[in-house]
């Protein structure tokens, strides 16, 4: 990304920019062998299911989300669990409850005889499949983790056998590698997935996800980082807060500039180390909650009352 300032440092709120420029930005596009091969075996596995749960990151609990998901799993039951809530600031609520009142008001075909309750557990990568199934674990069964968890997304690659988080009642649940649409419907949502962390960063460009991570707090008025580097006032110039964030992380590189007189090495800011560290921090919570789709819901107030039945969790 060629990064151009646009001297709108200290600027009052009315300079904040009202759009994103997507122009010139692809949609990213990561739909890798595993994913087709793990919705496939999904589906094969839905007559040994009760119930699904489609895990999804809070701060976008309108963008992202796997149509195919819904045309390939819809047949049974199924609960949304928004997790990582505390980086969205929503409210607590407990699944093994919920699930075992869904299953119960629903048909279960052959699984009508069955005391005990499978559960798989879907979603589009890194949003914390694995996560919840070790918290479940811990809280419902006082036991240590099952699944391997990460960062990024792609750690769970295949369908696991099952995994059981709780005694009373009899609960396994399957984890599933994370799936995401073979189209993302739009440069901005693709946007708000990598931020999450569900699309790698190199697909987007770290310095772009930056800079609309900037664009999202200052349209926002969350200037917690300014607090957090030390900037002394709030910025849209992606550029200007970069520079200032590596300087003060010693985030710096030397580099070779041709002159008249010969090669005279010049001291820079790494810009792209210092937008990982922007975006390591965001990720981390350090910058306080955000919600990305804030204005996707004000503008739309009962989308996310439709399609499955919600659960803001943190298990």
């Amino acid at each position: 990304m060629r990064l151009i300032p646009r001297a709108l440092c200290g600027a009052a709120r009315a300079a904040w920019r009202e759009s994103f420029p997507l122009g010139g930005h692809a949609v990213a596009r990561w739909f890798p062998g595993h994913m087709a091969k793990g919705l496939k075996k999904m589906q094969s596995s839905l007559k040994l299911v009760d119930c699904i749960i489609e895990v999804h990151d809070a701060r976008i609990p309108l963008s992202g989300r796997n149509p195919l998901f819904q045309e390939t799993l819809g047949l049974k039951p199924h609960l949304l669990v928004l997790n990582k809530m505390d980086l969205a600031d929503l409210k607590e609520r407990q699944i093994v409850p919920m699930v075992t009142e869904l299953v119960g008001s629903s048909y279960r075909y052959h699984r009508g005889e069955s005391l005990e309750y499978c559960i798989m557990v879907i979603g589009v990568p890194n949003v914390g499949k694995s996560s919840l199934i070790n918290s479940l674990r811990r809280q419902h069964l006082r036991k240590g983790k099952a699944t391997r968890v990460g960062g990024e997304p792609g750690i769970t690659r295949a369908v696991m056998s099952r995994i059981q988080v709780c005694e009373r009642p009899l609960m396994f649940l399957l984890d599933t590698p994370g799936v995401l649409a073979p189209r993302i419907e739009s440069v901005e949502t693709g946007l708000k997935l990598a931020l999450c962390g569900t699309v790698l960063d190199h697909l987007v460009g770290e310095e772009t996800l930056a800079d609309y991570l900037l664009y999202t707090l200052n349209r926002h008025e969350l200037f917690g980082y300014v607090q957090h580097y030390g900037l002394g006032e709030a910025c849209d110039d992606i550029v200007s807060v970069l520079k200032r964030v590596a300087v003060k992380l010693g985030k710096t590189q030397k580099v070779k500039v041709l002159t008249g007189t010969g090669d005279v090495n010049v001291i820079q800011p790494n810009y792209p180390a210092a937008a990982r560290d922007f975006l390591r921090t965001f990720r981390s919570g350090l910058l306080g909650p955000v919600m990305l789709d804030r204005d996707t819901l004000q503008s739309h107030p009962s989308a996310g009352a439709q399609g499955h039945r919600p659960a803001e969790t943190d298990p």
